[in-house]
């Protein structure tokens, strides 16, 4: 505990919080007192930190501090960053603390940089003004507004000016259209931006940043005298964590536990510690384990032995180390550290030729020797070591040696033969003969003749013998000639020995070589005889061995009968996934834009055929990562495995450098921005509906065993006010035909709409997704309200354990919310089925006026221009929808074509009719998708924008709007278009239901021109009595 009264620390100003204690403070002070019985007798009073002005990550912790007076009087507020989720925690012992009257003056008065700015600042200032505001890469406050003027730099200081990234190693050269090396670069060191890695030996260079360790894929190499990262020509040499990094960060020693890991490692990133096991009951190491570290030849970290196995005189393990970079060093001193080894004699480091940093600590090794026979001249060198007055061998130079015997030398005074240093190579006595090549001995090949007069060779390979053993074909000695070896233009190449032992080539009629002599022939035919015995024995052997298992295995099936396959039973997936060229994709301009990639409005021209459909192209970011390409790949995935009409679908995937997925285009946008804005206009009938569409989709899901885990209202897409579609599949997991449950690895969840088990267990089930439709519904029914908007993510968990849920919606009777509730309750099981819950919702678009009180409730409006300005262009005559281009016939059917009043009541003019008609025999056939609206609507000013219009797809031409469609899935025909029949309902796929009264005649919903109103349409129906006389609306 501190008991100092005062702790000066005037001159911080920021915390950048890069590690936390418990994970989350920043600053903590705790139990800064002693205590003496029951009373305090000493302790902190004043922890001036006068210039702390803010921290950048993690909160503030202050408790136990019973003499610190006057804290809470402290704007925290000002100096924590909120983004970061801080949270800011003061406690103090009641029972010991003084008063604050005597406590001395206030512990520090930092200045307010953040509480006090203008609200055109969007980090800190220096006074309250506009013109105060600091740059955005300041941190901890400024002077003025520029990015040289920062107390503080937010991320890093490149020569006193704040920058968000140091200077790339490459820039882009827009004259030679190519990327040249960057003058001008700089390497991110910490949170400075410098010229060149400190410690050229200590720091590895690779792209715009120093490092410790060279990552996967590339190793370490020296050029110009600096280590930089390259990346691997072929297998990389494998690298092994260390103690103190990566899955040995936590461990202190070399063990039993993690010695396996060192196994064929050649580059520890990292320390390599030996120690005894004082207290952790740690099993005792095997010494031939130690075998494992004979590999290395590079250690990034430090060395440091201080227990030995005792049959060992050696560090011989460590024979093939070559570096030891002191990245890390033993007390900040020390890259090589052996100390109380009694029983080592010498080191047996043969192949240590460098030590980049630090020292070298040698010292209470009462039997070690040879240490000062090593040139010592950078290293540091313990005067407590005594010579053992022993010397190295004879054939060692004046560099020293590792230890005894001529294979222990630094380097060689005459001659090194495979690492053990001679007096002289065996050039003319000896074997194997050998010659010399730079101060080593080489040996010379097997198929030289072995000399006594002179050199065997002149250099290493077969083409330096001074004479060849067998035969010499052109410069090579070779064992035989060549005989049917494949040459130049596929032809086989002959040759046969002279009588001086040269190969020459056989004449060119020569198939099957040259015949010397009969001794040939007889050799060929005992080959082949002896062959054919060896074939032969092979075959009995094999046929034997054949008839011993089928004897076995009838033994077998006698005993025991064999259990028979069990198939999955599961369908297999035959969805067909289209790869599209990115020649056939048109973008026209941006709909939005997330954190992977941006979504435009664009046209699709399939190869081979006169058409375009409109589409929605989502574009992968350039410099997204793996993990993002692969989630992007799961969601095509997933949208290409599902057909629904109430399922968004993947038409395509184009595979450029960005990946880019082709999806149907939702023109009225997502349905959470559709219901906010227009929820003047929205009646009952189309809620209910989108409820029933949403149901149906998500049941559908469930069939295909598809767990969506983020149902939203902002997840819902409007192809029009009538049909909805579920999207957005990137969290969407497949089960397969025996998985019932999913569980999560982390990562962003919307955990206001997920179930309580998933918020706690990251588990997700087709009951987590109802409870998710249950909140969707919420949406609806509040016209896009926030659920629990006024409770923070991370207690939505305790305030579902207590029972509170989402309150019921003013519009909503109690039927519809207890289907809610049911969708809200804890156990999984307890909740309805989406084929339930398609049932329910669907008796009650039957008769929404008694499930929804809705003041006003008027028919939703729809624009005639909407789709002339979502679509338009110079040239969209053959502009067809996706479905209808995809899937022609299956399109006919209706999803959702009766809304709220799907005709706008007509006064009895004779003149409707004729409108209709010319409409309806138009050939603009190919936009059946686009004509779902009002005859009244059609007859607005043109110059009043559309109430269901989407800014994100505002397009201002009108071109498109003077055709007329005649496709029969949403055009509301008259009477004499269509053939009346008594007690027909409306053909919804959501719900059927006979809107037309039974009692009442076809001939009661005709106007006195014949113009048929539809239910929905009908007065009478409706209750208000002279329907034929109503205004227009």
């Amino acid at each position: 505990m501190n008991e100092a009264p005062t702790v000066p620390l005037v001159n911080l100003r920021l915390i950048r919080g890069q590690s936390l204690y418990e994970g989350r403070f920043a600053l903590l002070v705790l139990s800064n007192y002693n205590k003496d019985n029951s009373s305090v007798t000493g302790g902190m009073r004043q922890l001036l930190l006068s210039n702390l002005t803010e921290i950048l990550s993690g909160g503030v912790k202050v408790t136990l501090n019973p003499l610190l007076c006057n804290m809470d009087t402290i704007q925290w507020s000002d100096i924590v960053d909120k983004s970061s989720h801080s949270s800011i925690h003061q406690e103090a012992d009641i029972s010991t603390r003084h008063d604050s009257a005597e406590a001395p003056s206030l512990s520090f008065y930092p200045p307010v940089t953040k509480l006090v700015c203008a609200e055109q600042c969007s980090a800190r200032c220096h006074g309250p003004k506009p013109v105060d505001c600091c740059n955005q890469h300041c941190a901890a406050g400024c002077t003025g507004p520029s990015a040289t003027q920062c107390l503080a730099c937010r991320d890093f200081n490149d020569d006193g000016t704040c920058i968000d990234a140091c200077p790339p190693p490459k820039i882009y050269d827009r004259l030679i259209q190519q990327e040249v090396m960057n003058p001008k670069v700089k390497y991110a060191y910490g949170a400075t931006c410098v010229k060149a890695c400190p410690c050229k030996h200590n720091y590895v260079v690779t792209e715009g940043s120093c490092v410790r360790s060279c990552s996967a894929g590339t190793k370490e190499v020296q050029e110009n005298g600096v280590h930089i990262c390259k990346p691997c020509e072929g297998p990389c040499p494998k690298a092994c964590d260390g103690i103190g990094m990566g899955s040995l960060s936590n461990t202190m020693a070399v063990n039993s536990t993690n010695i396996d890991s060192f196994r064929n490692c050649t580059s520890v990133n990292g320390n390599i510690i030996l120690s005894q096991d004082p207290h952790y009951n740690i099993p005792p190491m095997e010494p031939e384990k130690l075998e494992n570290l004979r590999t290395v030849k590079e250690i990034t970290g430090y060395l440091m032995i201080t227990a030995w196995p005792e049959d060992s005189r050696s560090l011989s393990v460590f024979e093939n180390l070559e570096a030891i970079r002191g990245r890390a060093a033993y007390q900040k001193s020390y890259s090589l550290v052996v100390v109380n080894v009694n029983h080592l004699r010498w080191l047996g480091l043969r192949s240590l030729k460098e030590i980049s940093a630090s020292n070298v600590m040698v010292k209470k090794n009462c039997s070690l020797c040879f240490i000062q026979t090593v040139n010592w001249t950078r290293l540091f060198r313990s005067k407590q070591n005594q010579a053992c007055n022993q010397t190295c061998h004879h054939q060692c130079s004046e560099d020293g040696c590792w230890g005894p015997g001529p294979d222990m030398c630094v380097s060689c005074l005459h001659f090194n033969r495979r690492g053990r240093c001679v007096a002289q190579c065996n050039l003319l006595h000896g074997e194997p003969r050998e010659v010399e090549v730079n101060s080593s001995c080489v040996e010379c090949h097997s198929e030289c003749l072995m000399m006594s007069e002179g050199p065997t060779c002149r250099g290493p390979g077969p083409g330096n013998c001074s004479q060849c053993a067998h035969f010499k074909d052109g410069h090579q000695c070779v064992a035989r000639c060549p005989h049917g070896v494949l040459g130049d233009g596929d032809t086989l190449i002959w040759k046969y020995a002279d009588e001086t032992g040269h190969c020459q080539l056989c004449h060119q009629n020569c198939t099957e070589g040259t015949t010397t002599n009969s001794t040939l022939a007889v050799g060929v035919v005992g080959g082949l005889l002896v062959a054919v015995l060896v074939l032969l024995l092979i075959v009995v052997l094999l046929r034997r061995r054949r008839i011993k298992q089928k004897r076995t295995i009838r033994r077998l099936l006698q005993e025991k009968k064999l259990e028979p396959l069990i198939p999955s039973g599961q369908a297999p997936n035959q969805a067909h996934l289209r790869i599209l060229k990115e020649t056939e994709l048109k973008k026209d301009r941006v709909l939005g834009s997330g954190a992977f990639g941006t979504v435009y409005k664009g046209l699709w021209f399939p190869e081979d055929e006169n058409v375009r459909i409109p589409v929605a192209i989502k574009v992968l970011r350039e410099a997204t990562s793996p993990k993002a390409n692969q989630e992007v790949l799961d969601e095509a995935y997933v949208m290409a495995s599902v057909d629904h009409p109430h399922v968004c679908r993947l038409l395509g995937i184009c595979l450029t450098s960005s990946v880019q997925l082709v999806t149907q285009l939702m023109p009225y946008g997502c349905l959470l921005d559709y219901v906010r804005h227009h929820q003047e206009t929205i009646c009952g009938q189309w809620l209910l509906n989108w409820c029933v569409q949403i149901a149906k989709g998500m049941s559908y899901l469930e069939e295909r065993h598809l767990v969506h885990r983020d149902l939203a209202a902002r997840n819902v897409l409007l192809k029009n006010p009538n049909h909805v579609k579920i999207t957005d599949f990137g969290l969407a997991k497949l089960l397969t035909a025996n998985e019932t449950e999913y569980h999560a690895d982390g990562g962003k969840v919307p955990i206001k709409w997920m179930a309580l088990e998933s918020i706690l267990q990251f588990t997700f089930t087709h009951q987590s997704d109802v409870w998710s439709y249950g909140v969707t519904v919420w949406e609806l029914m509040t016209f896009g309200s926030k659920p629990y908007d006024t409770i923070q993510a991370r207690d939505v968990s305790s305030v579902l354990e207590r029972g509170e849920r989402l309150p019921q919606p003013p519009i909503c009777t109690i039927d519809v919310y207890m289907i809610m509730v049911k969708c809200w309750m804890i156990d999984p099981a307890s909740r309805p089925r989406f084929r339930e819950l398609v049932a329910e919702f669907s008796q009650m678009a039957r008769d929404p006026s008694r499930y929804l009180v809705i003041q006003g409730d008027l028919p939703s409006p729809s624009d005639r221009r909407f789709y002339s300005r979502l679509l338009s262009s110079d040239d969209l005559d053959d502009v067809v929808d996706a479905e209808e281009y995809l899937q022609p016939y299956k399109g006919q059917s209706n999803h959702g074509n009766h809304p709220c009043n799907t005709m706008v009541k007509t006064h009895a003019r004779g003149d409707v009719h004729k409108e209709f008609s010319t409409s309806f025999h138009s050939k603009g056939s190919n936009y059946d998708y686009y004509t779902n609206q009002s005859v009244s609507e059609t007859r607005r000013s043109s110059s009043r924008l559309s109430e269901v219009f989407n800014p994100n797809y505002e397009d201002l031409n009108q071109s498109w709007a003077t055709k007329s469609f005649s496709g029969p899935e949403y055009l509301n025909m008259t009477q004499s278009s269509l053939p009346p029949e008594d007690g027909d309902s409306l053909r919804s796929p959501d719900y059927k239901a006979n809107f037309l009264s039974l009692t009442s005649s076809t001939s009661e919903a005709l106007t006195g021109d014949g113009v048929f109103l539809p239910a929905a349409e009908n007065l009478e129906y409706l209750g208000l009595g002279a329907a034929l006389h109503a205004p227009l609306r």
